[in-house]
């Protein structure tokens, strides 16, 4: 009986390496990632378990994984710069390039000293953005790390912070509204200059007496595929995205209730003519302004 177990075990370990290239498990910030900008400013630490990027008045910094994936699971644990951060942002997102790129985001929008800090998602599909959706935080991102995760599979994507879904993206290709599934995306964190829109819309610009600014990083961790001519990933599920419970879509709901500030699809004045296909509930059976509550 346990000689039965091994060899299917094995076997089940043959196909999944023959139905995938690389499946990538842990990570390294200096195996996992290159520095795009900031030179000494993206500072690796802890032998790759770690690392802080700061920004001064000449420049932020940033690094972008080595390996391209076409979905998985992705955590990275973050503390956001303290103190009177308005104009900043510090990224962690998963994106292609091109005019037709792919992209889903987190964007975090510094604040003045006191203020909440807010959280921005966002998705590109085939070159097309505009699906914002904000939340304030329900703590202070600034005093711990606090795990950000995006799990992305062909079916939906969820985004969690501390593992509670604050936002899911279903795939709507059935009704002709575009979603990612065809194009890699490297996975990439970044801190830069946003003043001109990102603290009350630009009215509250960056304090440089303040800098150097800075946001730290800890324990990456991709469950993820990493395609190949011959593999393009389609059976992946190795981050167990099934979509939500009982229990997660009340916890999905609550967080809607009391955190939610901007919304895409109820903003009828950048919408005036029309809100985007994809929000209005007659054109599916569920209400697919990116919630399941259902």
């Amino acid at each position: 009986m346990a000689s039965s177990y091994v060899n299917n075990s094995i076997f089940l370990l043959f196909c999944l390496c023959l139905n995938f290239s690389k499946v990538v498990f842990g990570g390294d910030f200096n195996i996992d990632f290159n520095i795009i900008f900031g030179d000494k400013r993206a500072n690796i630490q802890n032998g790759g378990n770690s690392m802080i990027l700061e920004m001064d008045k000449y420049s932020g910094s940033g690094i972008g994984s080595k390996n391209e994936y076409l979905f998985g699971r992705f955590d990275m644990q973050i503390k956001l710069v303290p103190g009177n951060s308005a104009g900043t942002v510090t990224a962690y997102y998963l994106s292609s390039q091109g005019p037709h790129h792919d992209e889903i985001d987190l964007e975090f929008l510094g604040n003045l000293s006191g203020d909440p800090y807010v959280l921005s998602t966002n998705l590109y599909a085939n070159g097309n953005g505009g699906h914002e959706m904000q939340y304030y935080l329900w703590f202070d991102p600034t005093q711990d790390f606090h795990t950000y995760s995006i799990d992305w599979n062909p079916q939906r994507i969820i985004i969690l912070v501390d593992n509670i879904p604050i936002r899911v993206m279903h795939n709507r290709q059935n009704i002709g509204v575009a979603f990612p599934t065809r194009q890699p995306m490297r996975l990439y964190t970044t801190l830069w200059n946003g003043d001109s829109w990102a603290t009350r819309w630009g009215k509250v610009k960056i304090d440089w007496s303040k800098a150097p600014f800075i946001a730290s990083f800890r324990n990456f961790n991709a469950n993820a595929c990493v395609p190949s001519s011959s593999n393009n990933c389609y059976g992946f599920n190795g981050g167990k995205n099934k979509g939500l419970n009982g229990e997660t879509k009340m916890k999905l709901k609550e967080i809607h209730e009391k955190w939610n500030i901007y919304d895409y699809c109820r903003d009828f004045r950048r919408y005036a003519r029309g809100l985007p296909y994809e929000c209005c509930k007659t054109n599916n059976r569920k209400n697919i302004q990116d919630v399941d509550f259902e």
